[in-house]
């Protein structure tokens, strides 16, 4: 009698426990800043919508029958030879059918429509940024404006940004939660993505791959300013930086491994370093060197994981 009073005490300790630290978690995944997040978030709330027709009658008739057919219950019907209904059999299959059919259907479409390489309709010229993942830091460079920063991005709100993504080192994954899809940094490839912030903010960036010992730290700020105005500050102060990246010999010093790493920025870098950084390592294995709009686009690769 005491262990079952105590297994009841600890059981509702746990759930206040559970519940006191859960309240402090916040989704970025359902609080999207942008419009990509926006319709993934739509399209997870659809999903589970239409799994919990099937769960919460589930869950509800499996209440309902262990009361209903209590051994106490002596007026509940007892049927020991029944075995088949027609009406009950066509509830059970039809439902499911017609969820994995409208699911079908809703995927395909979003799955095309939320390509991560397809770029986004705008008026607004987009801004163009590099990213090369490194052990374990994030690398950006800015080839039009010719500077570059590490774990720190910028550009204003409500345009688009085209990212080109590759990695100095094992896969990694760049991912902004609030703004969109994550997609894959593979060495010696190139993958695209392409998002818009809806409004000013500052907001969270990871590695969504396990990459090694630094992984927890490998974390960086997307600003969106409020506007191209205070975009270009923020262009200014990082031309006002005194490192520079304009050599490969001055990019291996920055891939050198490190862990949480600070925000540091390079007044002036060399617009085709991104491409170099491919390169290599395709000439480390016999091959010539591509052009930038050859790079190989892993995007449909990548965007499959996006959807785990």
């Amino acid at each position: 009698m005491r262990l079952s009073k105590y297994n009841k005490s600890l059981g509702i300790l746990s759930l206040i426990a559970g519940t006191l630290l859960m309240s402090g978690c916040d989704s970025a995944l359902l609080n999207p800043k942008g419009q990509i997040a926006l319709e993934q978030r739509s399209l997870i709330l659809t999903a589970f919508g239409l799994m919990l027709i099937v769960v919460i009658p589930a869950v509800l008739m499996a209440v309902v029958f262990a009361w209903k057919y209590r051994a106490s219950n002596t007026n509940a019907k007892y049927s020991p030879n029944w075995s088949h209904s027609n009406k009950v059999e066509a509830v059970v299959w039809t439902i499911p059918i017609l969820i994995i059919l409208f699911l079908s259907v809703l995927t395909w479409k979003s799955t095309h429509a939320l390509e991560p390489s397809k770029p986004l309709q705008s008026d607004v010229k987009p801004v163009e940024i590099d990213v090369v993942a490194l052990d374990w830091k994030w690398l950006f460079i800015y080839p039009e404006q010719g500077i570059a920063t590490v774990n720190q991005i910028a550009f204003p709100a409500n345009t688009p940004v085209n990212f080109k993504i590759t990695s100095n080192s094992v896969m990694n994954s760049f991912f902004i939660p609030t703004l969109g899809s994550q997609i894959y940094a593979m060495a010696g490839m190139q993958t695209k993505l392409h998002l818009i912030a809806n409004e000013p903010g500052i907001f969270d960036g990871i590695s969504a791959n396990f990459s090694g010992r630094g992984f927890s730290g490998m974390k960086f700020k997307a600003i969106a300013t409020k506007d191209d105005a205070e975009f270009q500050q923020w262009v200014a102060k990082v031309k006002a930086a005194p490192n520079t990246l304009n050599t490969m010999e001055d990019f291996e010093k920055v891939a050198v491994p490190s862990e949480n790493h600070p925000v540091e920025y390079f007044s002036s870098a060399d617009p085709k370093l991104f491409l170099q950084v491919i390169n290599k390592f395709k000439m480390s294995h016999g091959k010539m060197d591509m052009p930038e709009h050859e790079g190989m686009d892993m995007s449909h690769a990548a965007s499959a994981g996006a959807e785990e």
